[in-house]
């Protein structure tokens, strides 16, 4: 599925809803599958969990644990707590991709 949007990145940002607990297991798996993929070998990771706003959301400690983020190497990895619907660390967001636009 990942092949057609695969040519010519500077960045994967790669994005989980980090109250949907249920899910975050086949998000790794889909990650991994993700980053394995030769042509992104060296491109810099961007993690977002998105609504960090809910009660149940999971911090950045059990987002990196939970979808095994200190396994990945050769590559810079980042990871953000977000909430898109209040705005929190857009900002960042915006500044790490811009960093790294061509």
């Amino acid at each position: 599925m990942w092949e057609r949007y695969c040519r010519g990145v500077t960045a994967i940002v790669f994005v989980v809803d980090s109250s949907d607990l249920k899910a975050i297991e086949s998000s790794k798996i889909e990650l991994q599958s993700l980053i394995t993929k030769p042509e992104l070998n060296g491109i810099p990771l961007l993690v977002l969990g998105n609504k960090n706003d809910l009660e149940q959301s999971l911090k950045v400690a059990d987002l990196i644990e939970k979808l095994e983020l200190s396994k990945v190497t050769g590559r810079e990895v980042s990871i953000y707590s977000i909430s898109v619907k209040e705005s929190t660390n857009i900002d960042v967001t915006l500044s790490w991709l811009m960093k790294r636009a061509n």
